[in-house]
Order: structure tokens, then C-alpha cells, then sequence
């Protein structure tokens, strides 16, 4: 896959030469063929050249779509309703597919450049074109059944091999089957991708490309009849500069232009056929390769991003000052959302709040957390999304806001906060940012100006300041779905330009919503290319550090790959990035129309080991918390009081709950071993098992992974309950808010001292909470205040939004109302503390993050494991080589060997391991240190392999070299 063009190209590389209006009349089969072929002349014959529809000049506002051109308005409807479904593929150039159960029947192709079909008892009518489909006895040939094996048992139909397939592909389309009498039995629609990818599968340049006195754009939109360009002087409003047509050559649209184009807005208008309206629509639509954008989207900017003026400075050596990352599996990744950052921080200029330019304030209180982790280990900051999304006005001007001194006065489990918070909601500043419109240019709402430079040079400060206090950046990039379809849409894209492209149809041909919305299709070839071009942007003209796929089992596995290898592949000499150095991981869930692969290999889980890409972990997460994101919000797990503290939820009786907890520690154990899949542990049941051996409830295997980094652990993200919110809600009502701190610390402590990489949300260390939110993806900065300050951690400011807790309000009411729930400042600062001790202790020993699976295999132990296990208690010890062992390398230069101990008990837990008796082990140095007088508590006895650990703390053990019992 050729990389995009970012530097200036000289022209001459891509010429443009005037190009032929497209071939009319079609080519019709010779009259040697028997297949029939009929043609209709129409008023509007499809053998008159392509129409050039415009825009009004007069126009002073972005329109979306023009009026079509039925031959009228009943044909229209009658139109709309016979192809409201499309049940049959056009795969490769010269084979349709169809799942039709005719087998008697003539099957017919019909075409109309205008959008006139429709069906009459007559059969199908208003067609320009009509011919005769052939039977395949064969099939379909493997290379598409492998391509779309949800294809697989359809029947194959070949069309003439004189076919004029490039000009049909730009027309309204059916199939249908008929009786020998002539009457229509059945009829459908058809998909394109496969024809599309099969004919037009291009890998030239797309969007504009600079040379020393041109601007060209490149536009692929293969089944458009007409594309034009119209330029504006200013990012909204005005008349027109010019319109500018653009010219085909195998489905890409160009033009050439003169350099001052430069800093021009523009939209392209496309004039196609759009199946979600059955109608030749005029659509407006930004640039999919823009890297730059007006306020809101509202026009594509035309801008140079090599050009010195938009890069802050020094920025060209920014890759010679990236912290230093030795191994991926060093790595560990603080999750933090753009506007929590800051939008609450009274030491950031106010100009900065809930922006880019926050993390330029080297002394505002948010840097000096984020230092404070990062001189512990920390290294990675993920930022959920920061492209142009929707749902968040870009121009501030716009926004609404709360009176949140009148809100402090609530009560603290009122029903009134949750209610202002959503009557403003989409008009506040606020959102995740999971509504995908374009991918690749940075959100304008976090930028001082949505118009002009600001964003990108904004975004490049911060990437560069984050990276200035050893953290490098991760961005959550969203390439599983998109905001908006269709031809009217504002935030509609990509389905404007090559409508029913990249999005992924169900098999009645209507759009695919499993991932919430409008799911797009990597496994079309040019969608691919658009996510890989995407990627290599990023990192090229931004430098960021690596990418967090969301739902990425919905992509394809092959994609996956091909964006490790690429990203990988880019070098400082040619692109000025070390991409050596790019991580990548995602959410490898396998649900909806992909799962099982029933659209191919897709990137879950279980498919996705052995790439070295990553994926989180959901089954520590669970067996850590108790239940899942989707059980029983009471279901009590390993670090919640499961059997030992039970909180009144039914889970069974004694026998049920002690193998739950037993169960549960297996589940972690596999866990603190990166999730491999062949690493072997002793079960609560005695038996010797792998990783994929262990199943969770529904038969799942718990370790899926081939080596540590394929793992990302973690018990919270921004997605459920914060950590202690989900800790609140399971733990029983009468415990105390220091009980549940430490519950925090230990369930962290299992994800910081596991194998793999560890993943944190931001807020958990200081005790964030949501007020017990689910789902606070549209709540506003009110319920996702994140406070650097420590004076509050957020609980209970009123019920979180009805809409997606309003059923657990009565479990959650009494929860708020309860003073005793909420911590303190000096709760919140001795979380923090212990926290960074966590990472410290991570840090100081390469035993922490083992680089094999070998190493994993050949050092890690557990303890305290089979049926006579002391409940509750989780005993990993990790070995170097020694003197006594010569086939062991050496990996820590201070420590010979450590072991931890979880103990998730409500009291201290003393456990005799023989099998470590003898041995030179102290507490470890940083929790000797510590500020947490509990922890410093715990022993060990040499003589009799003795731990002794206080109720719910993780203790560390650590045998300095050189040292014996």
C-alpha cells in the first residue's frame, strides 16, 4: 500500500490530461450472442451524454442535496418502494450473485442513467437498458466466496462479456426474474462493493496534493455521473468563487489547479445514484482525504500541512525527542479524555480550558499530575477521539451552559442535575466523540479557532508538549462506523460521494448498526485504503505514538495487519517518525454481522493473537469487579467482597459463591500472565490447564493471547462505571469509604503488576467518580468532572441521566444520599500516592514486563492454587536467572527474584508456601517508603515461607541479588 503524499509532488508525476466524456451509447453484445438485449429511448435516452447539474450560485448556505430528476413524482415513489431492498451482489465485473430461489426463471439486468425504474404489472418499466443474465452452474468462483463468505450458496449469474460495465455501474440498477410469460417474480436491488473493488481498486493519489506551482485533488467516485468542485473565499457563507469540473479516468475524479488555490474552501459536488432514495442525487460533500475543515464541517479548508507556518517550533525534530521506549511491553496507557483534562482545572488559562492547547501549561495542576505519573513509568496517554466528530458545536459561541452554583445546592441524590444536563446536551460543549464525520483532521471544538490553522497547530503543540514530559500519545481512533448516511445528511460523508460503498449492508442491501451506527466495511478494498492512508497522516504529519481501534473486531484482521505493518514500516529518514515505535490495540469484541467471521477473518480477540497487535482483556476486568458490564450491577467478583463480604445479591448458596471466587482467581491468574493462551496454570480444581483451557461461563476460553503484548489489561475505561463508582455500587452499603479505597488500590494493583500492558482511566487514582453513571458519553462536564485540584472526586452530584441508569436509580439513591460513600481530599491524595507507588514498583524491575511468552512461561509461578488455596488470596512469584540456573538469562541486574501477594480478604490472610521457604525476601523498597502504613505491615517468614498480608492489600517481595535467607 503506497503511503500518502504529504510533501509537495511535482505535478509532472500525475498527469491530467483532458479526458473523453465517458462511452455512449453502451457497447451491445454482437450479434453473434443469443442473450437478449433490449433498448428503451426514453425522453432522457441514456445514449445522450452526462448531464452537468450545478449548484445555485445564488445560494448562501451549504445545500445537501438538489432536486432529482424522476420522470415524475409517481414514478419516483414507485421507484423507492420496488428497490427498497437489494438482495443481490454485482461481485466482479461480469457475475452477479443472487440468493433467488427461481430456478425455472429468466433473470434480466435493467439500467436507467435517470433513476426511472419501477414496477407495474407490466413488469419492470422506465429501464434504458435490459439484458439477459446467464446462469452459472458453477458458482461462485472461491476467490469471491472467500472475499464475501456470507455469499456463500448463492447463485451465480454472468453477464456478456461486451457489457459496458463502467458506464452501467453509474446507474439506477435491478435484477429480476421472470416468468415465461414475461411476468416479474421477483426483483431486487443491487450492492456494488465487489464490482467496485474488482474494477476500480486504485492506489494513486486521493485528495489535494501540493507541487511547487499546482494544487491538484483527486476524488475516487467510480459510480458518480458528474463531479465538480465549487471554492469559497471565506469557511461559510458568501457566493462561490468558481466551480470547477472535474474529470474521470477510471473512477478517480481530478483536476489541476494554480498554487494560489491554497487556503481556498472548497465542497465537491457529486451528482450519483443513490439507493437510499432511488434517485440521481446532487450531493455536497467535504473531501474524504481533507486535512483541513471549516467550523462544523462545513466546507473542506485547502491547506499544505508541510508548511512551516502551521508547525510550532522544532517540530521537525519532535522524533528525536520522544521518550524512550525500549520494548512495547513497557508500555502502560493512561486513557484520558480531551476536555476532562482541563475544563474544570482553575490553574489553565482560560483560553486553554477543554483544549489542545491545556497541555501546554507546564504548570497548570492537570501537567503536574501527568508528570507526577510519568517520572513513575507511566508512558502512554491515550485521548479518546480528537478528529471532526458530531454531536459538539464547533463554534463555542453556540453553547450552552449550566448554573452550577445552582446545581451545587442540589441534593446529592436529585433526580433536577441529571435533567438540566440532558435538556442542553447536544448543545453544550460536550462528547466523547464516538460520532465519526471525518477522520482525518483534528476536532475544531478543542481548538482556540475551528477556522483556519488553529486546530492543526494547536494539536501539534500538544502532541509535542505531551511528549516533552515523557509521555507519548495514543489516539482512539473510530474507523468501525460513521455519524451519518445518505444524501442529505450534514455529516454524511463518505455515503454521499460512493453511496453504499463504505458502509456494510445487511442482506436486504439496508445499512448494518450493530456497532451503533452506519458500520463501514474494511473489507472494501478502497475503504481499507482510507483507514491505512488515515493512520500513516496521523503519524506522518502529526507524530502521534500509536492508536486505540474502538470495536475493533468489527474491522477485518487482514486490515489490521496491514496497518501494524505499515505504520511499522515508516522510517525517521523518509517520513521523520520512528514507526518502530507505533503500538496499536483495540476492542477485539466479536458480535453483530461479523461475528464468527461470517464477513471474514475479523480482528477479535481470539483472531488477533499472534499479530502483536493488543486487546483489551474483559475477562480479568470481570472476574476482578464480579459479573459484567451487562449482568446484575450487584455481582460481586474477586476485589468486591465475592463470598467473603457478600452484599445481599443472591449468587447461590456457600458452595456456589466459593467456586465463583476460586473460579475468579483463576480467571486472574491467567490474567497476570498476559492472557496467553498456552501458559499453564494449577486450577482451583487441581488440574493443570492452559489459558484456553480456563472458559468463562458461556465456554469462552480465557487466554487468547501468543505473546504479552496482544493483552491490554484493565478494570475500567471510559466506557461503564469509573473503578470506584462500580467498587460503590457492589461492596455492601455498611462498608466503610476507607475499606473501598483500598478495594481500589488492590483491584489497580492486579492490572499494574500484571504481565502485558496495563491500562488505566484516567480518574481512577484519585478516586474518580460519576455519580455512579453508566454511559457518561454525553453527560456533560458535570458528571464527568475530573478534579486535579483533589478537593472532590465527584460523587454524588444527583442521579446520573435517566436514559441509561434510570433502572438501577433505586439501587443508586440511597448510595448518594449516604455521606459516608464520599471520600475525602486526603482519601483522594493517599490514592494517588499509592498509585504512583504501583508504577514505581512496576518500574523498577523488567520481571514486570517479561518481553515472551517464553519468559512468561519459564519465570512465572502461582501459588496457593488447587482446592486447599487460602481464599481470596492470589500468590505470583516471578524468577531471574542465577547462578543456578545457567539456562535462565538474566533480565534484572537488582532483583533475583519477586513475589506479590493480592490478598482480597476482608482480614489478613497468613499463607505457609513451601516452595518459596529459604528465601532472601523483603518487602519491597517503595512500600517500605510508602505513605500507606498498611501495606508496610506485611511479612515474610524465611524459615517457613511464610506471608503474612493485612486485609486487602497487595504486597510485593522482592530478593535483592547478592542477598541470601
Amino acid at each position: 500500500m503506497p503511503l500518502p503524499l504529504s510533501s509537495p509532488l511535482s505535478a509532472s508525476l500525475f498527469p491530467l490530461p483532458p479526458f473523453p466524456p465517458p462511452s455512449f451509447p453502451l457497447r451491445l453484445p454482437s450479434p453473434t450472442q443469443t442473450l437478449l438485449v433490449s433498448i428503451r429511448r426514453p425522453s432522457s435516452p441514456l445514449l445522450s451524454s452526462i448531464s452537468t447539474a450545478r449548484f445555485s450560485r445564488r445560494s448562501r448556505r451549504r445545500i445537501s442535496c438538489c432536486s432529482p430528476v424522476p420522470a415524475s413524482m409517481e414514478e419516483s415513489s414507485h421507484s423507492q418502494e420496488f428497490l427498497s431492498h437489494a438482495r443481490a451482489h454485482w461481485v466482479v465485473r461480469y457475475l452477479i450473485s443472487w440468493n433467488v430461489a427461481d430456478d425455472d426463471n429468466l433473470v434480466y439486468l435493467y439500467a436507467s442513467r435517470k433513476a426511472n425504474l419501477f414496477l407495474s404489472d407490466k413488469g419492470i418499466e422506465g429501464y434504458d437498458l435490459k439484458i439477459q443474465l446467464e446462469a452459472e452452474h458453477c458458482g461462485l468462483p472461491v476467490n469471491v466466496t472467500q472475499k464475501f463468505p456470507h455469499l456463500m450458496g448463492y447463485k451465480a449469474f454472468k453477464l456478456p462479456q461486451s457489457t459496458d460495465v463502467r458506464n452501467l455501474l453509474k446507474c439506477q440498477l435491478a435484477v429480476a426474474s421472470l416468468c415465461v410469460d414475461g411476468k416479474c417474480k421477483n426483483s431486487t436491488g443491487l450492492q456494488l462493493p465487489g464490482v467496485l473493488d474488482d474494477m476500480f481498486s486504485y492506489s494513486g493519489p486521493l485528495g489535494p496534493v501540493f507541487s511547487k506551482e499546482a494544487v491538484a485533488l483527486h476524488l475516487w467516485a467510480p459510480t458518480a455521473q458528474d463531479v465538480s468542485a465549487c471554492f469559497y473565499e471565506d469557511p461559510s457563507g458568501g457566493d462561490p468563487l468558481e466551480h470547477v469540473k472535474l474529470e474521470e479516468l477510471n473512477g478517480v475524479w481530478s483536476v489541476v489547479g494554480p498554487r494560489n488555490w491554497e487556503a481556498r474552501y472548497y465542497v465537491y459536488e457529486v451528482s450519483v445514484y443513490h439507493p437510499s432514495t432511488s434517485r440521481i442525487e446532487m450531493c455536497a460533500a467535504n473531501d474524504p482525504y481533507a486535512r483541513g475543515l471549516s467550523s462544523d464541517g462545513k466546507r473542506t479548508w485547502l491547506v499544505d500541512l508541510d508548511s512551516e507556518k502551521l508547525k510550532p517550533a522544532n517540530w521537525d525534530e519532535l522524533a528525536d525527542e520522544k521518550p524512550c521506549l525500549l520494548s512495547f511491553s513497557d508500555i502502560s496507557i493512561y486513557e484520558l479524555h480531551i476536555r476532562d483534562f482541563s475544563a474544570s482545572d482553575s490553574t489553565v488559562d482560560p483560553n486553554f480550558k477543554g483544549g489542545y492547547l491545556a497541555f501546554t501549561s507546564q504548570d497548570s495542576a492537570g501537567i503536574h499530575h501527568l508528570k507526577k505519573m510519568s517520572n513513575a513509568g507511566l508512558t502512554h496517554v491515550h485521548l479518546l477521539p480528537t478528529f471532526h466528530f458530531g454531536g459538539v458545536d464547533d463554534n463555542k459561541d453556540n453553547w450552552k451552559y449550566l448554573d452550577e452554583v445552582a446545581m451545587a445546592k442540589l441534593p446529592p441524590d436529585s433526580d433536577k442535575q441529571q435533567a438540566e444536563i440532558t435538556a442542553i446536551q447536544d448543545e453544550d460543549g460536550y462528547n466523547w466523540g464516538y460520532n465519526p464525520v471525518l477522520w482525518g483532521i483534528p476536532k475544531g471544538s478543542y481548538a482556540s479557532n475551528p477556522n483556519g490553522p488553529a486546530r492543526i497547530l494547536e494539536f501539534r503543540k500538544m502532541i509535542q508538549a505531551l511528549n516533552r514530559i515523557g509521555l507519548r500519545v495514543v489516539l482512539d481512533v473510530v474507523y468501525s462506523h460513521l455519524y451519518a448516511n445518505g444524501p442529505s445528511n450534514e455529516n454524511s460523508v463518505l455515503d454521499k460521494i460512493v453511496p453504499g460503498y463504505f458502509l456494510r449492508s445487511n442482506a436486504d442491501g439496508g445499512i448494518e448498526h450493530s456497532t451503533c451506527m452506519n458500520n463501514t466495511a474494511s473489507e472494501h478494498f478502497m475503504a481499507e485504503r482510507l483507514i491505512l492512508d488515515d493512520l500513516i497522516h496521523w503519524v506522518v504529519d502529526y507524530k502521534v505514538d500509536g492508536f486505540r481501534f474502538d470495536l475493533m473486531g468489527h474491522m477485518m484482521k487482514s486490515t489490521m495487519v496491514k496497518a501494524k505493518s505499515v505504520l511499522q514500516s515508516l522510517s525517521k529518514g523518509e517520513h521523520g517518525v520512528d514507526g518502530s515505535k507505533i503500538y496499536i490495540y483495540g476492542e477485539g469484541w466479536d458480535f453483530g454481522e461479523v461475528a464468527n467471521n461470517k464477513r471474514g477473518i475479523n480482528a477479535s480477540q481470539c483472531n488477533i493473537c499472534g499479530t502483536g497487535i493488543g486487546s483489551f482483556n474483559d475477562r480479568i476486568r470481570d472476574a476482578i469487579l464480579g459479573g459484567s458490564p451487562f449482568g446484575h450491577p450487584l455481582q460481586q467478583g474477586f476485589a468486591t467482597g465475592l463470598s467473603l463480604e457478600p452484599n445481599g445479591y443472591d449468587h447461590g448458596d456457600e458452595s456456589v459463591t466459593n467456586c465463583m471466587l476460586s473460579t475468579s482467581a483463576d480467571h486472574i491468574q491467567v490474567g497476570l500472565a498476559a492472557n496467553l493462551r498456552d501458559f499453564i496454570i494449577t486450577c482451583h480444581t487441581g488440574k493443570a490447564m492452559k489459558g484456553s483451557e480456563v472458559l468463562t461461563h458461556d465456554g469462552t476460553p480465557v487466554g487468547y493471547g501468543l505473546c504479552p503484548t496482544e493483552t491490554v489489561n484493565y478494570v475500567s475505561a471510559h466506557d461503564n462505571e469509573t473503578l470506584f463508582d462500580i467498587i460503590s455500587l457492589k461492596t455492601p452499603v455498611e462498608l466503610s469509604v476507607n475499606d473501598r479505597c483500598r478495594m481500589n488500590l488492590l483491584a489497580s494493583s492486579i492490572v499494574a503488576l500484571s504481565q502485558g500492558i496495563p491500562f488505566f482511566h484516567a480518574g481512577d487514582e484519585i478516586l474518580r467518580s460519576k455519580s455512579l453513571d453508566r454511559d457518561s458519553y454525553n453527560s456533560g462536564d458535570w458528571f464527568n468532572r475530573l478534579d486535579f485540584s483533589y478537593e472532590s472526586n465527584n460523587w454524588g452530584v444527583g442521579l446520573p441521566p435517566r436514559e441509561k441508569n434510570e433502572r438501577s436509580w433505586p439501587m443508586i439513591r440511597p448510595r448518594l444520599a449516604n455521606p459516608s460513600f464520599k471520600p475525602k481530599k486526603l482519601h483522594m491524595l493517599a490514592a494517588l500516592d499509592n498509585f504512583v507507588d504501583l508504577l514505581k514498583v512496576r518500574y523498577s524491575s523488567p520481571l514486570f514486563r517479561l518481553r515472551t511468552a517464553n519468559d512468561i512461561q519459564e519465570r512465572v509461578r502461582f501459588h496457593n492454587t488447587g482446592p486447599s488455596w487460602v481464599p481470596g488470596a492470589i500468590v505470583m512469584s516471578i524468577e531471574d536467572g542465577h547462578d543456578g540456573k545457567p539456562a535462565m538469562t538474566q533480565l534484572d541486574p537488582i532483583y533475583s527474584y519477586i513475589v506479590v501477594v493480592f490478598n482480597a480478604s476482608p482480614s489478613e490472610v497468613s499463607i505457609e508456601i513451601p516452595a518459596l521457604m529459604w528465601r532472601a525476601l523483603e518487602l519491597h523498597p517503595v512500600q517500605l517508603k510508602s505513605a500507606d502504613e498498611v501495606v508496610k505491615k506485611s511479612t515474610y517468614l524465611a524459615a517457613s515461607g511464610r506471608f503474612t498480608v493485612p486485609p486487602r492489600t497487595t504486597a510485593v517481595f522482592v530478593e535483592a541479588r547478592g542477598i541470601s535467607a
